[in-house]
């Protein structure tokens, strides 16, 4: 179920609602709200909900409230265009968003061109290596966590055969890919290398396939819906299958998903945010509302910081003072201090280990 945690809130989809009111200032989120990848929507609406109300409690940002706006791109690149072309016309101050890279990279051209600041979440090395200088990602690249990855792999099992599968997304393509050349980096060479098709709900072919293969790891890019379900079926055709995936492993449906066989998943994360004594206060907050701030809820909080405090540096709202901040600057958060590089990179990326367990994720000693 989802939670709204303060008023105020517009919805964007295929329509946006009315302009900010009068000493408003509009910020803004877009992810999938809807779709099989809701569950990491509700993510980022639990944080950045928090986070505004919070902000406003402090009295807002340079006099004014802030207002958050809600798009739902259902992790769809349509959709997700045609919410960032309604939020470039809806006068926002930022956005955070999208979520899927493959959403990200065409609706951040958008924002680019609205003179839009924006905070990203999402992967992908294009995401920042296009030259433009709206955004700026609060967390590491899949070239970073795909050699983490392929590394541990490679140190952990190295007279496992080893599948390499992805999505066909933009996102689990490119981390794929990269831990593909990390593990062959380390003199190994996986027996397969292929894509399934995210959405379907049976893949008994592929487990068949990789069955056949003795293989006993895969690399998995793409996202825990998929992930869930293939570890689970593997468990019932006989197959222990080990799994090392990337960031969007964060998420609690993914042991609802695949049941016990959910602790053969390892993935790569940020150090979590949810034991940096800085976030103890809104840690406590979220718990306080029953939420667990899993995954990318405490992200978006911070993108609400970094926004707060780059606008009071700049003294400013406006496109060019604010974005100089950010790019500048260094900004404490509940996710640790953020400061970027000439293309938007966080400065100081780290991913580390973790691994599912009875319905928890741990990171790896």
């Amino acid at each position: 179920m989802r939670k709204s945690l303060v008023g105020g809130v517009c919805l964007v989809a295929a329509a946006l609602g009315a302009a900010p009111a009068l000493a408003e200032t509009a910020v803004a989120i877009a992810g999938p709200m809807s779709g099989q990848y809701a569950s990491a929507g509700d993510q980022i609406r639990e944080g950045a909900e928090l986070a505004v109300a919070d902000i406003n409690a402090r009295g807002g940002v340079l006099g004014e409230k802030l207002k958050l706006v809600v798009g739902d791109d259902a992790c769809d690149p349509k959709q997700a265009v045609a919410v960032a072309n309604r939020m470039a016309t809806a006068n926002i101050a930022f956005m955070h968003g999208h979520w899927c890279s493959s959403s990200t990279i065409p609706a951040s051209d958008i924002y680019n061109e609205a003179q839009i600041p924006m905070a990203t979440v999402s992967t992908n090395p294009q995401v920042t290596e296009r030259g433009l200088k709206n955004i700026f990602r609060i967390m590491g690249r899949d070239d970073q966590q795909g050699m983490v990855a392929g590394d541990f792999i490679a140190a952990k099992y190295p007279d496992a055969k080893i599948a390499v599968i992805d999505d066909k997304s933009a996102y689990g393509k490119g981390l794929a890919t990269e831990m593909s050349k990390a593990i062959k980096a380390k003199g190994l060479k996986p027996v397969i290398e292929e894509s399934i098709t995210a959405g379907e709900r049976d893949y008994s072919s592929l487990i068949t396939k990789l069955k056949s293969m003795g293989v006993s790891v895969m690399a998995y890019g793409g996202y825990h819906t998929e992930v869930g379900l293939i570890v689970r079926q593997a468990k019932e055709a006989g197959l222990d299958l080990k799994v090392m995936s990337g960031d969007t492993m964060t998420n609690s449906e993914l042991p609802s998903i695949a049941g016990p066989a959910a602790n053969n998943v390892m993935f790569t994360f940020s150090p979590d945010p949810r034991e940096n004594p800085a976030a103890a206060p809104v840690v406590a907050e979220f718990k306080k509302k029953n939420i667990d701030p899993e995954g990318y809820v405490l992200y978006a909080y911070a993108a609400m910081q970094l926004f707060e405090q780059a606008a009071k540096q700049a003294k400013s709202i406006k496109y060019q003072p604010l974005r100089d901040a950010m790019a500048s600057g260094t900004f404490p958060t509940v996710i640790g201090e953020l400061s970027f590089d000439a293309k938007g990179d966080l400065k100081v990326p780290a991913f580390v280990v973790y691994k599912w367990n009875d319905g928890k994720y741990a990171a790896l000693k």
